[in-house]
């Protein structure tokens, strides 16, 4: 399993020249595909805007009407912020999925595999109960603000933890920091199970949409905490890339190929936790969106990473702003949380990934 996706590259090998023409394109082409989706975004949900009339609420034209009043309050009050927030969490989700599968060298790797997204969601489950009982009812005021504080918090305590376990000697040990990260997520879910078991129904019902993920709620300050973070892991992708690729053919041909394997593992594992901490706690928790979109990309462009995280990025924003278009028309004007569209997508998938991986090697 741990060659999985080096086998994978040197099975696709064969279709060099197809490769190369889908690769030419994948860029321009997911950019058109994410801007048509936003568009479509923008006139889907409880309060609908036509197309005929979303050129006025976006101020392209002059006309000034009652009407136009009301689909601009929506759309930039509302609507904008979330679709530039679901593309951002996508993006996110998906770039961190890439660079684990890269450093793990396994298509089924995934960020929620090592407690991030677990110790951000016990972390945001404690600050429901907590600021709704007798002790934090001072703070209960401050619940919608301290909700992503204590999310991103609680990410970063569990990669810090992680990173603790895993190092050694200035030697960080890949195995040590997965086998740490499930014994992580399981207590993690232990605690979250024991505040299920002690709220009451508000707070229980909170929980649960927040663990099911959702965009609801979304401003432009929680936009600003996200842009950041994008564009400084699009840059760290860009240093990461041809590390990732040789790491492909294992730690002693990487660093025979001029890499620094320890210090790669460690940007890899900032990265990742960063980008799956600041998602987490602007979103809750979404899975499979890791898994999904980077393995159906290696399939189509390949596995070459100076491409791969990029359109990875684009790829994890068209899934979550569809997958939140819909979450926000198919029940209208209720709202289905989109870790339920994720994983009725992802799952699946996954079946099909571990399927394909296991006739790759014999298993």
């Amino acid at each position: 399993m741990s060659v999985a996706i080096g086998t994978e590259a040197r099975s696709t090998e064969r279709r060099p020249s197809a490769r190369r023409r889908s690769a030419s394109f994948a860029i321009p082409l997911l950019i058109a595909v994410l801007a048509v989706a936003a568009i479509v975004a923008l006139s889907f949900g409880a309060a609908g805007i036509p197309l005929s009339r979303l050129p006025a609420a976006l101020g392209l034209s002059g006309e000034s009407t009652a009407m136009t009043a009301r689909d601009q309050l929506v759309l930039w009050s509302i609507r904008v912020p979330r679709i530039a927030a679901a593309a951002m969490v996508g993006g996110l989700l998906a770039a961190a999925g890439a660079i684990m599968q890269g450093l793990f060298r396994n298509p089924l790797a995934d960020p929620a595999l090592v407690g991030v997204s677990s110790g951000g969601a016990l972390a945001a489950a404690s600050a429901i109960v907590f600021t709704d009982s007798r002790f934090g009812e001072t703070l209960r005021f401050l619940q919608t603000e301290l909700l992503p504080l204590a999310a991103f918090a609680g990410s970063l305590a569990t990669t810090a933890i992680l990173y603790g376990i895993s190092s050694r000697s200035g030697r960080t040990s890949i195995a040590v920091f997965l086998l740490a990260g499930v014994a992580i997520t399981a207590i993690a879910n232990a605690g979250i199970g024991l505040l299920v078991f002690i709220a009451d129904d508000r707070q229980l019902r909170d929980i649960t949409f927040w663990l099911l993920g959702s965009m609801s709620g979304v401003t432009w300050t929680k936009d600003a905490v996200l842009a950041p973070v994008l564009i400084i892991g699009l840059g760290a992708c860009a240093f990461i890339a041809r590390g990732l690729d040789l790491l492909v053919l294992g730690e002693a041909d990487a660093f025979h190929g001029g890499v620094d394997v320890e210090r790669l593992k460690r940007i890899s594992i900032v990265m990742v936790s960063a980008m799956t901490g600041v998602a987490v706690s602007i979103s809750g928790v979404i899975g499979f969106v890791g898994i999904v979109v980077p393995h159906l990309l290696r399939l189509v462009i390949g596995p070459a990473h100076r491409l791969l995280l990029p359109a990875s990025v684009l790829s994890g924003a068209i899934l979550m702003v569809g997958a939140d278009t819909l979450a926000r028309t198919i029940v209208a004007p209720a709202e289905m949380p989109i870790g339920i569209l994720t994983a009725a997508v992802g799952a699946p998938v996954f079946l099909f990934i571990l399927l394909r991986q296991r006739g790759l090697a014999s298993l």
